[in-house]
């Protein structure tokens, strides 16, 4: 495989970490990051005031139509190759991934056009996934893989990839230009989570059946029998199983199977919810008040680095008043503000940006990517938005919300002024509509990256905050009036 050397924003992480964004890569294959990843601050970006102080209703009504608009063009962005099921590309065009749509970041976007009434979105999306899912070109057992080509492209060798979601012969265009052939728990229990969500929102069936399939793979392909329980990480592109275990994994396994339970019955959903609780408990930090990131074999906990994703959605899935405490250890631990021209900041000129990053280790990171230095003060855009939707749910009087606020506001400026300038399949994205993954390019601590590229999740996190929605409760996706 050809192209510029760097890693991707999901590439598997080393031993001594794990995450949901891991890619499963069989064989020799790393994927790969166009020589653009790093030049969004370059583009021309708005300099005029904001259509409404962020905060404000006319600000906030206006933000959350730009970005649910920006969820709408890269869900249909390649119409001529995909008239019916597809999948949205998840990274603006900058980010040097083509068409891949990956599909947590599909999930987050059915959720979040939800929340906005888009259902048209989310059924396109939902049966996007269910096309995926029966019509894998090697396995008929509920899997999904890692990542899709949506679209037509040709790669960095000069080879064209003429098609979209379907290919000729009628599978699933999965992503082996790039590795994306893995399956992991996280990245089958979040599709799992907005299928169910979907379901409960238009009575589609199939919808529920794709997930109950999914939840059966996940039981009968990942159950842990080691000392520390819960589910494995899941299985490569060979499909050789990976025997780590994360603490998010399982956090979205309480939630997915917690649903299951409440749209398709069976005391089996709850026997594997508590399977995957007993993990988070066993992995929560009780002097500190954050949890670990999981195990690299199911006897030891791993406890460094200390990431984000834990602690929010540790809140969004259990509620427990016990484990509160994790989102002001992230609020205050993980809190990180990017000044243009401090450091090796990419902001333009005049713009600072603050929030939280993606773990304690994004910190002190002295990483490059392609040659480009990492920022330790670097803004994780998804996980700041993330915090705010916690910070939302949880809802301690005004404090929270003024934190939530706080944040949210920072998101918005960073949709107006960060990242302008970029495309999807070659054609302009929506002028401020999507949030960029990261405000400079950051390390996340496990071996790979965020680039200040235009991304479905952190925007599908953002509007999701925004409606003051939880995706990982039954009926969460119910928006409370903020």
């Amino acid at each position: 495989m050809t192209g510029p050397d760097l890693q991707h924003a999901d590439t598997l992480p080393p031993a001594r970490g794990l995450s949901r964004r891991g890619v499963l890569v069989a064989g020799a294959g790393t994927a790969l990051i166009a020589a653009t990843a790093g030049t969004a601050s370059a583009s021309p970006v708005a300099t005029g005031r904001h259509p409404g102080r962020p905060g404000t209703p006319s600000g906030t009504s206006g933000s959350v139509r730009r970005a649910h608009d920006f969820l709408d063009v890269m869900t249909n962005a390649y119409p001529a190759v995909n008239p019916g099921p597809r999948l949205a590309q998840s990274y603006a065009d900058q980010l040097g991934l083509f068409s891949t749509a990956f599909v947590y970041d599909v999930a987050l976007t059915i959720c979040a056009s939800l929340t906005g009434g888009r259902t048209d979105v989310a059924r396109a999306l939902a049966d996007g996934l269910v096309f995926a899912q029966e019509h894998d070109p090697a396995h008929d057992d509920g899997r999904l893989r890692q990542g899709y080509n949506t679209g037509p492209y040709t790669f960095y060798d000069g080879n064209p990839q003429p098609y979209g979601l379907e290919l000729p012969d009628g599978t699933a265009n999965i992503g082996w230009q790039f590795g994306f052939l893995g399956t992991a728990v996280g990245d089958m229990a979040w599709p799992g989570i907005a299928l169910l969500h979907a379901y409960a929102a238009t009575g589609v069936r199939p919808y529920r059946d794709a997930a109950v399939r999914i939840g059966e793979w996940i039981v009968e392909n990942t159950w842990s029998t080691r000392p520390l329980g819960g589910f494995s990480f899941g299985v490569d592109g060979g499909n050789v199983p990976v025997p780590n275990g994360s603490t998010e994994h399982n956090v979205d396994c309480v939630a997915f199977f917690r649903l299951l339970r409440a749209h398709a019955g069976g005391r089996r959903w709850a026997d594997a919810a508590e399977h995957a609780r007993e993990f988070v408990d066993r992995m929560w930090e009780r002097r500190g008040g954050y949890y670990y990131t999981g195990t690299n074999d199911g006897v030891e906990i791993n406890r460094d680095p200390l990431p984000l994703d834990p602690q929010t959605w540790g809140w969004l899935a259990l509620r427990s008043d016990r484990n509160a405490r994790a989102l002001d250890w992230a609020a205050s631990d993980l809190a990180t503000r990017d000044v243009a021209g401090r450091g090796v900041s990419q902001l333009p000129a005049g713009v600072t940006i603050s929030g939280v990053t993606f773990s304690s280790a994004s910190l002190t990171s002295t990483a490059t990517y392609n040659g480009l230095p990492v920022h330790p003060d670097g803004v994780w855009l998804e996980g700041t938005a993330q915090l705010a939707c916690a910070l939302v749910d949880r809802g301690r009087g005004r404090s929270d919300a003024r934190r939530a606020d706080a944040l949210l506001d920072q998101v918005r400026r960073a949709q107006d002024l960060v990242g302008a300038g970029q495309t999807v399949g070659g054609a302009p994205l929506p002028a401020r509509s999507g949030v960029v993954a990261a405000s400079s390019l950051i390390d996340s601590g496990f071996g790979f990256g965020y680039f200040q590229a235009q991304h479905t999740g952190a925007t599908s996190w953002y509007l999701m905050a925004q409606a003051g929605a939880n995706p990982l409760q039954v009926g969460g996706l119910r928006p409370s009036r903020r």
